[in-house]
C-alpha cells in the first residue's frame, strides 16, 4: 500500500536524513535542477542550492554532507560534489578520469570505508547538454584519501542506479540502455552476473535493504527482489524514478510530480 507524502516536483537523488525527518532530492529538470528539502513532518519545501549543475543522484557522506552527482552542461563540467545541508557550499569530490572530463554522473554510493562508487553514463551528451563524450559508461571509484580513481566495471550499455549489499560484497548495477534493461551484481572479487531482467521499462534508482533484497525503481514502480534475483514483490507507483529507506521501514518514492511512501518488507516476507 502506498502513501501520498507531498506533491512536489521530486526526480532524483533522494536522500532521507533522519534527524531532521526530512527528504533532499534533486528537483525534474526544467531545465535548470535544484537540490530541495522536504520536511516529513510540515511538508515545507526549501530550496537548498539552486540551479545545481544538473544534479541528479545524491547519497549521504558520513560527515553529514550530501555527495552530489552533477551532471554538468556545455559550460560547466560534470563531477561528484560535497554539498553542505546548512549553508548549500560546494566542494568538488572527483571531476575527471585521468584527465578527462566525466560524462555526466548519474547515480553515487559511499562505502563504509569512505570510497566513492559512482556511475557515469552519457546522458547528458544524448539529452543535449553536455559536449561530447571522451570516456566510457562505466562505474568508478574513487578513493578520497589517496585521491585515485578507478574504473571497476565496465560493458555496460548506460549504468545507472547502484548499491550494495548489506555486507558490502556485491554491488548492484542498474543498466537503463535500450539494449539492456537489467540489473548486474557486480562482486570485486568474483566477477558479475546477470541478476534480474526488468520487463517493461528499465531499472532507475535502486537500493538494498537490511535483508538484501533489492528495490528498482521503474516506469511501472518499484520491483522487489530477493538475494537470488527472484521477483518477491511491486510497488505500484507509475513514473517511479528513485527510492530512498526512511525510519520504521519506510521507503520514500520519488516520481516527478510528487512522492511516495510504502513499507519495505518485513523479514519473514523473502
Amino acid at each position: 500500500m502506498t502513501e501520498l507524502v507531498a506533491h512536489v516536483d521530486a526526480h532524483e537523488g533522494p536522500v532521507y536524513v533522519a534527524e531532521e525527518d526530512a527528504l533532499y532530492f534533486t528537483s525534474v529538470p526544467r531545465p535548470q535542477v535544484d537540490i530541495k528539502r522536504l520536511d516529513l513532518r510540515s511538508g515545507e519545501v526549501s530550496v537548498l542550492r539552486a540551479d545545481a549543475n544538473k544534479a541528479n543522484g545524491m547519497t549521504l557522506h558520513p560527515d553529514g554532507r550530501l555527495v552530489v552527482c552533477e551532471q554538468g552542461t556545455r559550460s560547466t563540467p560534470a563531477r561528484v560534489s560535497l554539498v553542505d545541508r546548512e549553508t548549500g557550499a560546494t566542494e568538488t569530490v572527483v571531476d575527471n578520469w585521468r584527465g578527462a572530463p566525466l560524462n555526466s554522473p548519474n547515480d553515487v554510493v559511499v562505502k563504509r570505508d569512505g570510497t566513492v562508487w559512482f556511475t557515469d553514463p552519457a546522458y547528458g551528451f544524448l539529452q543535449g547538454f553536455r559536449p561530447e563524450p571522451q570516456l566510457g559508461d562505466v562505474v568508478y571509484r574513487h578513493d578520497p584519501d589517496t585521491g585515485d580513481t578507478d574504473v571497476v566495471a565496465e560493458g555496460f550499455d548506460k549504468p545507472n542506479g547502484l548499491a550494495f549489499s548489506p555486507d558490502e560484497c556485491v554491488l548492484y548495477v542498474g543498466d537503463s540502455g535500450e539494449a539492456a534493461h537489467r540489473i548486474e551484481a557486480f562482486d570485486p572479487r568474483d566477477g558479475r552476473r546477470l541478476f534480474a531482467v526488468i520487463d517493461p521499462g528499465y531499472p532507475d534508482g535502486i537500493k538494498v535493504d537490511p535483508d538484501g533484497r533489492v528495490y528498482s525503481a521503474g516506469p511501472g514502480g518499484v520491483q522487489v527482489f530477493a538475494p537470488d534475483g527472484e521477483t518477491v514483490a511491486e510497488i505500484p507507483v507509475p513514473g517511479a524514478v528513485h527510492l530512498a529507506f526512511g525510519g520504521r521501514r519506510r521507503i520514500y518514492i520519488t516520481a516527478d510530480t510528487a512522492v511516495w511512501a510504502a513499507r519495505t518488507l518485513e523479514p519473514e516476507d523473502a
